[in-house]
């Protein structure tokens, strides 16, 4: 048994990170659901990057992005991911480690018809990752994809979602004189339970 409680209260982490997100939606100024994901490459050499946490499902949580950039080819490589949220006005976050799947149906084409017609348009322009010569070369690219797929562009097959599915999960709480609260739930399987340990800080 832990001493959970309060902030750390529940027996369902999924939960916990949607109370999180959404206490941070109120205080933070810019974009709380911003991840700092991580991925590794063929030779093992991590890469990390911004991108937008854009639900929290019931056992998973989810990302959309261009499937042929270097976080697409590197996920499709190991199968495998971890992010970090974390919000300074809280002074907490949640660290995320599992495994990842596709999310290419209909949640991925009704997300994709929600966002803006020019972001619509900028994810079939965008050769994302791949070297560019100007930014003028990219703008022209918008132009005749513009030209081409007019104002009801379709979902390109190289862009939807990503499913982290995690193996563990650590909620991490601001202490007094750096004695934060750490708990992680962790599990072997994504189909087995969880067990949760309380961490030193």
């Amino acid at each position: 048994m832990t001493d959970r409680q309060g902030l750390f209260a529940g027996d369902d982490p999924f939960a916990i990170a949607r109370a999180w997100l959404a206490e941070a939606e109120r205080t933070e100024p810019n974009d709380p659901n911003a991840i700092a994901l991580a991925t590794v490459d063929a030779a093992g050499l991590p890469n990390v990057r911004m991108v937008l946490l854009k639900e929290i499902e019931p056992d998973a949580f989810v990302f959309y992005t261009n499937y042929d950039s270097a976080k697409g080819a590197e996920i499709s490589a190991t199968g495998k991911a971890a992010f970090v949220l974390h919000w300074k006005t809280l002074r907490r976050q949640v660290r995320v480690r599992g495994v990842t799947e596709r999310e290419e149906g209909e949640r991925a084409d009704a997300y994709f018809a929600s966002r803006a017609l020019k972001s619509r348009l900028g994810a079939w322009a965008s050769r994302q990752s791949q070297p560019l010569g100007s930014r003028g070369e990219l703008m022209a690219e918008v132009a005749r994809v513009t030209a081409q797929k007019g104002i009801a562009p379709d979902r390109p097959p190289f862009w939807g979602g990503i499913r982290i599915r995690p193996l563990e999960i650590e909620f991490w709480a601001d202490g007094a004189f750096r004695l934060h609260d750490r708990f992680r739930w962790r599990r072997e399987t994504i189909d087995a339970d969880w067990t949760i340990a309380r961490l030193f800080p």
